[in-house]
């Protein structure tokens, strides 16, 4: 699959269904208020996502050597065969919790299987939230049988609620696309607003698809979209002990199975990341106090390695994120990202900069445009930043914000806080 590929169907606009996560066949939902975080301001805060048949599997986690004990649970779950549903809660993440977060993680996944008619080892296992105290285990469970009767098929948005953190509104989308000759869906909801850097951040993305495809193909599938994705956006440089993304297949669409280097294959990889993309870009647009998405452009690089570690050190720079904040252009700090990037080749005086087309250094140098100018651009809410490095054809990208004083005052105190409780 090429970038062509996804930038095609973006163009086209596939066709929006309603339903977000269940509007592909065979796939129902509930939510329910445990009172997981507060329990005298109980909220949705426990989802059950459930495919009526046994579904191919494919998911990645954080690249965090702390991983919280869902973490732990659901990569073997997964690595052992089929899963069916997915259990998810807000409000405590069930990391840093030693031995009881991981007998709370099973016991998610064994009262949600017993309330299906399950194995616990078909049931995926998701938390976020507060790292470090224990999940009110005690809370939940008499929650699991509500959960499973009230499952249904057309509220997606549910799902979307009951995973929300710091996010100020829910983040789903559905798609209806043909592949080969069968029209597929597409239904997947996320969540994460801060502690989101490449390599994955504090975020879930649970996809399903009615599509059949051979597991080897999905699980390349969605290493794929999740490169091209969720790993090229970051708002504040911080990667969680708890990112998930899961994607479920049933095969319900009844198209013939999708196998790895056939047509069908791509259009299924270039439908998986498009959802991925614009679930990752909604992420960027709701982090934590923004007030700007910015793309970064790396391009004439002379290696991808090198145009990857360039957009990424600018993508997560401190200085460069604050210079956005107040709407200043200021390339200075962009060129000092570029050159602590570990970039193996990079020539100073080859260097160009442009904020949405407008140049601002040529060469390594001031290139002469009005400040005024270049203000117009840092000014908006949504501009582009294209680092030109004259060296070679290797290019990469990554979408980020600013970083605010409200960030700032947002995370200084929940800890605290929590356990004054």
């Amino acid at each position: 699959m090429s970038d062509d590929d996804v930038q095609r169907l973006s163009k086209d606009q596939p066709e929006p269904v309603p339903g977000g996560v269940v509007a592909p066949r065979g796939f129902r939902c509930h939510a329910v208020e445990a009172g997981i975080k507060d329990g005298a301001a109980p909220r949705l805060d426990l989802t059950l996502i459930y495919s009526e048949v046994p579904a191919v599997c494919a998911a990645t986690f954080t690249s965090n050597k702390v991983k919280a004990a869902p973490v732990r649970v659901s990569a073997e779950h997964i690595r052992r065969g089929k899963v069916q549903a997915i259990v998810a809660n807000s409000g405590n993440a069930n990391a840093c919790t030693g031995p009881r977060g991981i007998q709370d993680a099973k016991t998610m996944c064994a009262e949600s299987a017993k309330a299906l008619g399950l194995r616990a080892s078909q049931v995926a296992v998701c938390s976020t939230g507060i790292i470090g105290l224990p999940l009110p285990i005690e809370r939940m469970t008499p929650h699991f049988p509500a959960l499973a009767a009230g499952l249904q098929n057309v509220d997606g948005d549910r799902v979307a609620r009951a995973i929300m953190t710091s996010d100020t509104h829910p983040k789903s989308i559905a798609i209806e696309v043909m592949i080969g000759r069968t029209p597929v869906r597409f239904g997947a909801t996320a969540k994460g607003a801060g502690m989101i850097c490449p390599s994955m951040g504090t975020m879930f993305c649970f996809v399903t698809t009615d599509a059949a495809v051979a597991a080897d193909e999905l699980k390349k599938a969605t290493l794929c979209a999740v490169e091209n994705s969720f790993n090229r956006i970051s708002i504040d440089g911080d990667t969680s002990t708890n990112d998930t993304v899961i994607v479920l297949a049933n095969g319900q669409a009844g198209n013939r199975c999708i196998e790895s280097g056939t047509p069908m294959a791509r259009q299924f990889r270039a439908a998986l990341q498009y959802v991925m993309l614009t679930l990752a870009k909604m992420l960027v647009n709701d982090g934590e106090r923004v007030t700007k998405f910015v793309t970064i452009r790396v391009i004439r690089a002379a290696t991808h390695l090198d145009a990857r570690r360039i957009a990424e050190a600018v993508a997560n720079s401190m200085l460069v994120k604050c210079s956005w904040n107040g709407g200043d252009p200021n390339w200075g700090r962009v060129m000092h990202a570029v050159g602590y990037s570990r970039a193996a080749r990079l020539k100073e005086e080859m260097i160009d900069i442009y904020f949405d087309g407008l140049i601002a250094a040529r060469g390594g140098l001031y290139a002469g445009t009005p400040i005024g100018e270049l203000k117009k651009v840092t000014a908006k809410r949504d501009f582009t930043v294209t680092i030109d490095l004259n060296l070679g054809a290797a290019d990469y990208h990554v979408y980020t914000s600013d970083l605010s004083q409200e960030y700032v005052e947002f995370n200084s105190q929940e800890y605290a806080i929590r356990v004054a409780k």
